[in-house]
């Protein structure tokens, strides 16, 4: 199972460059895990839709005697905030947990803390290996992306989901705390993984 980093409530400020609007969101405390999911090689699994992430989420609860997070009825997912299972992080729980509490657009240096196409050879690498933020987060920016639980914009992309942190093929200007993307949910890509997320356990 991972290790979940439990990170504090707080406020976080989010854009969106292409409505030109901003907002904030505050947010009780979760947990967050350090590092991406990842396969029997300690290398980020890649390849997996929205809706693929939603079932590992569940699956990955049920190995860990957890309540699920999810309901899911066809194509409409439902979550369980309230859940201690395991789900996706929202994105301000995501660019929040990002930052480490500091409003950089990295947390340290580009080379030192994520690979990207200036150093990773096109290739996802074992997770870990670069330094982590604040937080004791991993490859929170590079190496993989990350699926969000958002949807983007459903009044123009309708069920469009919102991923984070840029991947291993993307140049430095789209590794960063800020930068959102989005797709269809069904999308699956060698670049675009997941990272679990966890309500606190309620007495």
């Amino acid at each position: 199972m991972p290790t979940m980093v439990d990170i504090p409530a707080g406020t976080i400020a989010l854009r969106d460059d292409r409505l030109g609007t901003r907002w904030q969101v505050s947010l009780s405390a979760f947990r967050l895990a350090c590092c991406p999911v990842v396969g029997s090689d300690g290398v980020p699994v890649t390849g997996i839709s929205w809706y693929d992430a939603i079932a590992l989420c569940n699956e990955l609860s049920e190995k860990a005697g957890l309540a699920a997070a999810y309901v899911v009825d066809g194509l409409e997912v439902t979550c369980d905030w309230n859940s201690s299972g395991y789900r996706l992080p929202t994105e301000a729980e995501w660019q929040y947990a990002c930052t480490a509490g500091t409003p950089a657009y990295r947390y340290g240096p580009l080379e030192d803390i994520a690979w990207y196409a200036g150093n990773s050879g096109g290739v996802a690498h074992p997770v870990g290996l670069k330094t982590p933020n604040a937080w004791g987060l991993h490859d929170m920016l590079g190496n993989v992306w990350e699926w969000c639980w958002d949807l983007y914009d459903p009044a123009t992309y309708g069920a469009y989901r919102i991923f984070r942190g840029g991947g291993h093929a993307d140049p430095p200007r789209s590794i960063g705390s800020t930068l959102r993307r989005r797709s269809h949910p069904t999308f699956a890509i060698e670049d675009l993984g997941l990272r679990l997320a966890q309500s606190p356990r309620t007495a």
